[in-house]
């Protein structure tokens, strides 16, 4: 495997190039070889030969190169994507069951060699040579001062910041692809999770993945004033079991098992309860727990970081390189604003009021309290009822996204473009969105549609995911620079997400929030940012932890979550929820699939109540969200000055909950 090279001397270089073309271009010159030496291997040749040749002083050339290659980018990336897509076809949808060949095509990525096959045929360096590779700083320095061409020069150089060989960018796709299925395929069958009594509290055939549907069946059980309560206590020692790997692996995906998980034993399901579509699985008694695969998965994920990280010397951690370049927010300030939520004096404040209104004092599993949702007192049931009838397949969905478009306020003719450009595919997990990255492709829409239909968990899920796609499909096709094509960073498309899943009941046609209403959207979305903001905080401290162990087992990584998920309950969760010393907050399946991608939810909140409000003022929906979809890949604060007209903050939620509560 080639090793990094040294650093090469260039100053002769660079004068020779200063006198043949100019003082005017001494700027770019010294920059552009500096940043082809950095990335030159002794096997890559004659560098002196090579920048004599490739460095362009011609205004028009230039522009020339720029335009072919922002045209040969996208074709690249647009036909990669889709290649990829195709080959995780049968691990990402719901179409039966698995290949023994299946998991293997999901972890092949056939762009693996691109990056290096771009360094070694020169096309990288004469990118290199003659755009600049700017710094988080500079971007974040020069953002009103940009024109549109800097920014995207800026992401054409920025995609060379790192040359890392193709056979340890594959083994990041392989721990990706393996830790996505697993996470894929981890269903707990309800029926068969009892109680201390011996009592089946849920119905038979509930399948529920962890740990979205798990949080959501939870979430639904406040209405349920009959059993509500029990059955939440019991989904939440089913997380525990989960995060701190006591669960017997017998029980996973397996409907013919019944188990307590208060007591954490296992017994043969009784053949009338068993669900006449039950997979083929051992019927057995076996309390042997799952072996630490959660943390394999996630230790998978950091020993292949590892191995990118010599190769990227200015962001040498995965730590680094997902704040500096994919977040572009320095990982201390999503700490602060994280912490701001956390340690509000409106977390208590807000926590009276969920006791008052629950008639009780309150528990872990209030951490998903979804009591400030106008609407939330509707059953599960009657929700469920609803979506199945109106969407009995994936098909049904896809042909109702014009009128749910137009309900959001989008023109006629705007909803039928989108609806067009949109495909949607049943999941075989809990759901997610899969971008186009060339125009003439489309991105695919995924959620999980049962045989009974879509519950609402599933609309649910839709109707976000869809928000994810209409982002794509603008920041697409209708950015001016393919090169800035998506928006800043996952925070970004989530809070656009955020904004139509909050409408979801709305677009179900049980009426528009009224002033009280809007009164519990501010509670929610601030009891929501605070939920998050603490699995965020233990996900980045998971990392560190790594990195400060890279030897350690996957029992010893076990042990270290539970005990930062532990610790961090105890510090901010502890002194509202009670429950000390739970390991609820390492629940979350993101921590396992995708690295690093926790924080951008709470901050996704935050960024989407500033949207929210920036909508309330402007309106309608429709077309400002085109407006700020279409901005694209800027650094994060750029885009949400030009969205709403002020950088990324935790204030305007606190305020509006501070007068919230008031009310």
């Amino acid at each position: 495997m080639p090793k990094p090279t040294k650093k090469l001397d260039t100053a002769a270089l660079k004068a020779e190039l200063v006198a043949k073309h100019g003082e005017a271009q001494r700027a770019r010159i010294e920059r552009g070889v500096e940043q082809v030496a950095a990335q030159w291997r002794e096997e890559d040749g004659d560098l002196a030969a090579f920048v004599r040749e490739y460095f362009i002083a011609d205004p028009k050339a230039l522009d020339d190169t720029f335009a072919r290659l922002e045209r040969i980018f996208e074709q690249l990336d647009g036909h990669f994507n889709e290649l990829g897509r195709e080959l995780r076809w049968a691990t990402d949808l719901d179409l039966g069951p698995l290949l023994p060949v299946d998991p293997l095509l999901a972890a092949y990525d056939p762009s693996a060699h691109v990056t290096d096959d771009l360094f070694q045929s020169k096309i990288g360096f004469v990118v290199l040579l003659n755009f600049p590779l700017t710094t988080l700083a500079e971007r974040t320095a020069h953002a009103q001062d940009y024109t549109r061409r800097q920014w995207a020069e800026a992401r054409l150089a920025g995609r060379f910041y790192r040359r890392v060989p193709a056979e340890v960018q594959q083994e990041v796709s392989r721990a990706g692809a393996a830790a996505d299925l697993y996470i894929a395929e981890y269903n707990v069958w309800m029926h068969h999770v009892v109680d201390g009594k011996g009592r089946r509290l849920f119905p038979k055939g509930l399948r529920l993945i962890s740990h979205w549907n798990l949080r959501d069946e939870l979430k639904a059980n406040y209405a349920n004033k009959a059993e509500g309560l029990d059955k939440q206590r019991l989904i939440v020692k089913v997380m525990e079991r989960i995060v701190t790997q006591t669960i017997p692996a017998i029980v996973i995906d397996n409907p013919r098992v019944d188990w307590d998980p208060f007591t954490n034993t296992v017994s043969v399901a009784p053949a009338d309860t068993v669900e006449p579509n039950a997979p083929n699985r051992p019927a057995k008694v076996d309390t042997a727990p799952e072996p630490d695969t959660r943390y394999a998965r996630l230790q998978a994920h950091f020993h292949a970081a590892e191995k990118v990280d010599p190769y990227v010397p200015v962001a040498p951690t995965q730590i680094a390189r997902t704040f500096e370049f994919q977040r572009e927010i320095p990982e201390e300030r999503v700490k602060a604003l994280l912490t701001q939520v956390l340690t509000s004096p409106l977390v208590p404040q807000a926590a009276r009021l969920i006791e008052q209104r629950l008639g009780r004092k309150l528990e872990p599993q209030d951490l998903w309290f979804n009591g400030f949702r106008p609407g939330s007192s509707r059953s599960e049931t009657e929700l469920d009822k609803m979506t199945r009838q109106r969407y009995p397949t994936a098909e049904a969905f896809a042909k109702d996204i014009p009128r749910i478009l137009q309900g959001l306020g989008f023109t006629k003719e705007r909803a039928a473009y989108l609806a067009e450009h949109i495909r949607v595919d049943p999941s075989r997990g809990a759901g997610h969105a899969m971008q186009a990255m060339r125009r003439g492709d489309f991105p695919h829409l995924r959620t999980r549609v049962e045989k009974e239909g879509m519950n609402y968990k599933g609309y649910n899920i839709a109707v976000h995911e869809l928000g994810h796609n209409v982002e794509q499909v603008f920041s697409l096709y209708d950015v001016d620079h393919t090169l800035l094509q998506g928006v800043p960073n996952n925070a970004f498309t989530e809070a656009l997400a955020f904004v139509f899943q909050a409408r979801d009941q709305e677009l179900l046609g049980l009426g528009k929030p009224d002033a009280a209403a809007e009164r519990e959207r501010v509670l929610n979305d601030f009891w929501a940012t605070w939920e998050i903001a603490g699995v965020a905080l233990v996900d980045i401290a998971v990392w560190h932890w790594m990195y400060e162990h890279p030897d350690a087992t996957p029992a010893q990584l076990r042990d270290a979550t539970v005990a930062i998920a532990k610790e961090t309950w105890d510090r901010y969760y502890a002194p509202v929820l009670g429950g000390p010393g739970t390991a609820l907050l390492g629940i979350y399946s993101h921590m396992i699939a995708y690295p690093m991608y926790l924080p951008d939810y709470p901050l996704g909140h935050l960024i989407a109540f500033q949207i929210e409000e920036h909508m309330k003022k402007k309106g309608p929906l429709g077309a400002e969200f085109e407006r700020m979809a279409r901005y694209g890949a800027v650094t994060p604060d750029q885009w949400m000055v030009n969205a709403t007209g002020a950088p990324i903050s935790a204030e305007p939620l606190l305020r509006a909950t501070e007068a919230a509560l008031k009310r």
